[in-house]
């Protein structure tokens, strides 16, 4: 039978937190449902998470963001909308 080892766990200090930034931080925390604790970890854990192509190109596509192949198309919107 294997043995299970326990993950090891190190305690971290932020000294000095401006009184906004925490006033932010714990505004996060309650919007993602988690403790404020929680909220840090997660934000220590994306700060160390790589992208993959795919993911890169679905934030891309989530976010509508154009490419500069479509910038002729997007001219072309401008310049017809009728509200200029």
């Amino acid at each position: 039978m294997a043995k299970k080892t326990a993950a090891k766990t190190v305690t971290l200090s932020v000294k000095d937190v401006p009184v906004d930034l925490a006033d932010r931080l714990k505004k996060r925390a309650a919007e993602n449902h988690r403790s404020l604790q929680g909220e840090l970890r997660s934000i220590l854990d994306a700060a160390d998470h790589t992208l993959s192509v795919l993911e890169i190109a679905a934030l891309v596509k989530h976010l509508g963001i154009k490419s500069p192949s479509e910038s002729a198309q997007i001219i072309r919107e401008d310049r017809d909308d009728p509200r200029r």
